[in-house]
């Protein structure tokens, strides 16, 4: 009866460890960044970011390869600190904004690579191509949020992408092709109904 008892309670916990949901977690835009930088003819590294964004973040700690995350990114939202360079950006000649005026990226896999790193996997469309890309992740930290008492989670992220690959070469090789994307985020528990 014992042993029975001991197993059924085993059971109820695997089953409850099974059946656990990903937690959502909202983005603090005050705490955040979404920067990109690239080689200038070998002179100069140019950085620019995105100001307008969205994301939707599920984290399970126990089993990372449960969490996702989605982008969606407001193109126009483009800013290198110099009007006529965010203007050419914005053109045929780069983003084409007015035809493709979003950027997203979608998560297929999360690996855990260490004690507070990631490997997040996805498939990141830009021009309406789509192609795979890499995020590396440091959990920066993850607990209570001493201001406001409630689950947080801080994140820093790189990944380099070609951007010939989605359509946009103009310059290449003279001005770099690779861009080093890189994301600073602090995000909190999202409230439940």
């Amino acid at each position: 009866m014992i042993r029975f008892a001991s197993s059924a309670l085993a059971f109820s916990l695997l089953a409850g460890a099974a059946v656990a949901e990903p937690v959502a977690y909202d983005f603090d835009k005050s705490h955040a960044n979404l920067a990109f930088s690239y080689n200038h003819l070998g002179y100069s590294t140019t950085e620019g970011r995105f100001g307008e964004w969205e994301g939707t973040l599920l984290i399970d700690q126990d089993a990372p390869a449960n969490s996702s995350i989605e982008f969606v990114i407001d193109v126009n939202s483009l800013d290198t600190f110099w009007a006529d360079r965010d203007k050419h950006f914005l053109s045929a000649d780069f983003f084409e904004a007015e035809k493709f005026p979003k950027a997203s990226f979608k998560s297929t896999s999360v690996e855990k690579t260490g004690e507070n790193t990631l490997k997040v996997t996805g498939d990141l469309t830009i021009k309406d191509v789509t192609k795979p890309a890499v995020l590396d992740v440091t959990v920066t930290t993850i607990g209570e949020h001493p201001m406001v008492k409630k689950p947080a989670a801080g994140f820093a992220v790189t990944s380099t992408i070609k951007r010939s690959d989605y359509g946009m070469d103009k310059f290449v090789p003279y001005v770099g092709d690779e861009i080093t994307v890189t994301f600073h985020a602090e995000t909190l528990e999202a409230a439940t109904n």
